[in-house]
């Protein structure tokens, strides 16, 4: 099994000492301000890092946003606001837009930029646990679960936390809507692709093959539509691999809807739906090419043509469409129609969908008396004072130092026979 993956930077961001301007001199309170400043260190301290447990970032990520709920919502159980939303700034740069920071008063900026992060975490982790010489079945569950575990969180971050934020979402930022959604349409993708992959490699028949490819293709379609109206010089690379996979998922589908074809004698329209195939194939190649040449947040990971699971898929349609035109030569002697067959609509099984990311309750430290020895703050969270004007005398963040893994960030050769997941 092998594919290809972009990914982007991490965001960067900065410590956060939780020093309340207002906090009364209580225990309680105290204890709550120590544990956010703990569990927030010790997640940023695994994200560099993308060989970790996914199940020990999770554990980290859900410690971090119980505490951090006390500051989201009040902890009585009402629902309502907390007091301390807009208590401390905090800051963060987005992984399309360099280091520049973003500052905001608001704990729910907060939350949606740490969730956001750590789903670019669960992206690069199942990056990092393709790059073995053989796969074996437990990593495939796990790269996928990783990828539906990243989409989920994307999807959190759209459905509960956008629709709270107050500030308007920087453009081509990690809380632009727009880029939200292709994150969370880009995970299922690549989740799907590891269905597609087992399904090829357990035989299944050509048409529940065809399906799956044909599903894929249209969630990196419609990741690349969301990301549209955004200035090419942002987006451009990210477009440009989102554009090429849905092309390469098309010649898949063509590719297997024409052995589909073929073996009920359908011949004709075989041939057609394999010169389908090769069309996006070629589209495929050329993105490849100016993918390695766009600039952008991504790191360099070579281009996909030249790894052996790109070239497969060529050598496989190439032999069907040359068998097809000969036995309808020999045998068939069926016309070939001028619009290429309809793919099927919807894959029977294997379709991927995002892990839905159970929200913590607020942490037990959060007692009544811990809350009220806290005192709301007395500026206004759009108080010039406040976060604009920090972010005028602030300088750029300084990048996270990504762990680099072996294999991920290697440039492939064109007469390289391995196949290397990146």
């Amino acid at each position: 099994m092998a594919m290809w993956f972009h990914r982007n930077v991490l965001k960067a961001t900065v410590v956060a000492n939780f020093d309340f301007q207002y906090i009364q001199h209580d225990v309680d309170a105290t204890k709550v301000a120590c544990e956010l400043k703990a569990t927030r260190y010790k997640l940023l301290d695994m994200l560099p890092d993308p060989r970790g447990s996914g199940v020990a970032m999770e554990q980290a990520l859900t410690a971090y946003i119980a505490v951090l709920q006390g500051m989201l919502e009040a902890p009585d159980g009402s629902g309502a606001p907390s007091k301390l939303r807009h208590a401390l700034l905090f800051k963060w740069s987005h992984s399309l837009l360099g280091t520049t920071p973003q500052i905001q008063q608001d704990a729910v900026f907060e939350a949606a930029n740490i969730i956001v992060n750590v789903a670019i975490w669960f992206m690069k982790h199942a990056s990092t646990l393709c790059v073995k010489d053989e796969m074996n079945m437990d990593d495939a569950k796990e790269v996928h679960t990783a990828m539906r575990r990243a989409g989920g969180l994307f999807e959190v971050v759209q459905k509960k936390y956008l629709p709270l934020l107050r500030e308007k979402a920087r453009e081509g930022g990690d809380l632009d809507p727009r880029v939200v959604r292709a994150y969370k349409d880009q995970c299922t993708a690549e989740a799907q692709e590891v269905s597609v992959a087992r399904a090829v490699e357990l035989k299944h028949s050509p048409s529940l093959v065809s399906a799956l490819a044909n599903e894929t293709a249209k969630l990196f379609y419609e990741a690349d539509a969301a990301l549209s109206s955004l200035d090419e010089k942002v987006s451009g690379q990210w477009r440009k691999y989102l554009q090429l996979k849905n092309h390469f998922y098309m010649a898949y589908a063509h590719t297997y809807c024409g052995e589909n074809l073929l073996s009920q004698d359908k011949c004709g329209e075989a041939i057609r739906s394999l010169r389908e195939a090769q069309t996006h194939y070629e589209k495929a190649a050329a993105l490849c090419k100016d993918y390695a040449s766009t600039k952008g947040p991504a790191p360099r990971t070579g281009r996909p043509d030249y790894f052996s699971f790109f070239k497969k898929l060529a050598l496989r349609f190439k032999l069907t469409l040359e068998k097809c035109e000969r036995e309808n030569g020999f045998i068939y002697h069926q016309k070939i129609p001028n619009d290429a067959p309809d793919l099927e609509m919807k894959a029977t099984y294997g379709l991927a969908s995002p892990v839905e990311f159970q929200m913590p309750a607020p942490s037990p430290l959060w007692t009544p008396v811990a809350y009220a020895a806290i005192d709301a703050p007395r500026s206004s969270p759009n108080d010039p004072a406040t976060s604009k004007a920090a972010a005028k005398l602030e300088g750029d963040l300084k990048p996270v130092n990504e762990v680099k893994v072996e294999g991920v960030n290697t440039e492939a050769k064109p007469d390289d026979k391995n196949c290397i997941l990146q």
